[in-house]
């Protein structure tokens, strides 16, 4: 291993989590001081003049991902990934030429893809230009969705959150000495390390009430407009509870929300870094199964409530699953349900029962992964 061995991670911005959890790694590196050179590597910035959707969109691919996400177009995903995977396919060998020159202008010791779809071109460039180098592929993902998703036949590293996710790999031939399992997905270390706060008085700050059950409804960055239909419905119900509504970037959805008038109180947030603050006030979560989301939730000891439908993105899909296979929440085909959800969660002792099993799978990811890259940095 070289005296300050470089450790590149790639990230892109399709969706929050890839870039959260590349910042939360390298952190947490950084905190250690292990004496590692950490790169941070957005993919999409390198492979930007290859984008064939910005070549004929005008927006980048990734631009255009969250746009979706933001609107939910999403009906129909499981049928455009093919069609992408295929635009990526002919564009492969270009990739390869493009990314191997980059790794000889900018040279690694270990290659960290938090990324999915272009691990096979990531894999091929870095042989080319730096044979020596191992590949990693850490899934941000609880499970792949296969094929040529997260996980190629190839002779690299995966690092996996959950036992389907373990199963999958070996069932692809990878030798167990190339894997390495996970407690969970990698969450920013503010979520372990936030000292407690009074909850009572944060509460009457935000002007709901101490004594009843408060609800989490957060669906990314970008919002969601079917946030207006879960206000609807559990705002005015007859249920005795308040919620706290985070709507990200989209401010027209926060004016709308904080416009409108309830009989449940309702607390309104736009774009925030203080989602861990906001978790520590609730009860439940509500949104949607992205894995980043549920993980925060659980992580902080609150039961989900998401929905899984044809909207529902096809690799996260899994993630209801695995909601319902753990006892941590409810998976409702579609948010209509919602208010005999929350009805159900707060019957007799359902709702300590799951905050017991979301608190027993203690997620130590972003905690677990640097000894993991020790590992493999002095040939595993």
């Amino acid at each position: 291993m070289p005296d300050t061995p470089t450790l590149v991670l790639v990230y892109f911005d399709a969706g929050g989590g890839h870039r959260s959890a590349a910042m939360a790694l390298q952190s947490v590196i950084n905190a250690q001081e292990r004496g590692w050179n950490v790169r941070l590597v957005n993919l999409q910035e390198v492979l930007d003049s290859l984008d064939v959707f910005r070549k004929i969109t005008g927006i980048r691919l990734e631009d255009i991902y969250n746009l979706v996400l933001a609107k939910g177009w999403t009906l129909g995903s499981a049928y455009l990934l093919p069609l992408m995977h295929g635009v990526i396919q002919v564009y492969h060998p270009a990739q390869v030429k493009l990314l191997t020159g980059y790794w000889q202008t900018n040279p690694a010791d270990l290659v960290v893809s938090l990324v999915p779809n272009f691990n096979r071109a990531l894999f091929q460039s870095l042989q080319r230009a730096l044979p020596k180098a191992p590949f990693v592929t850490i899934l941000t993902d609880l499970a792949d969705y296969p094929p040529h998703f997260w996980m190629e036949e190839q002779p690299q590293y995966l690092v996996c959150g959950t036992e389907r996710a373990m199963q999958q790999a070996r069932s692809l031939g990878y030798e167990e000495s190339r894997l390495f399992r996970t407690s969970g997905m990698i969450l920013r270390p503010e979520f372990y390390t936030r000292p407690a706060c009074d909850r009572a008085q944060e509460l009457i700050k935000l002007g709901l009430d101490p004594a009843l059950p408060t609800g989490l409804v957060l669906f990314g960055g970008e919002g969601s407009n079917v946030m207006l239909a879960i206000a609807e419905r559990l705002g005015n119900s007859s249920l005795e509870l308040q919620l706290i509504f985070i709507c990200g970037r989209n401010e027209q959805l926060r004016e709308r929300l904080t416009r409108r008038t309830t009989r449940n109180k309702i607390f309104v947030e736009g774009f925030t870094k203080q989602i861990p603050h906001y978790m520590q006030l609730a009860d439940f979560f509500i949104g949607k199964p992205g894995p980043g989301s549920i993980s925060e939730a659980v992580q902080m000891k609150l039961p989900v409530i998401v929905e899984r439908n044809a909207w529902t993105l096809p690799q996260e899909r899994y993630n209801a699953d695995w909601i319902r296979e753990l006892g941590i929440g409810f998976v409702l085909e579609n948010f209509r349900g919602v208010e005999k959800a929350v009805s159900d969660l707060l019957s007799g002792d359902r709702l300590p029962a799951m905050k017991a099993r979301a608190d027993a799978l203690n997620n130590r990811a972003v905690y677990e992964i640097p000894p993991f890259l020790e590992r493999i940095l002095g040939g595993n």
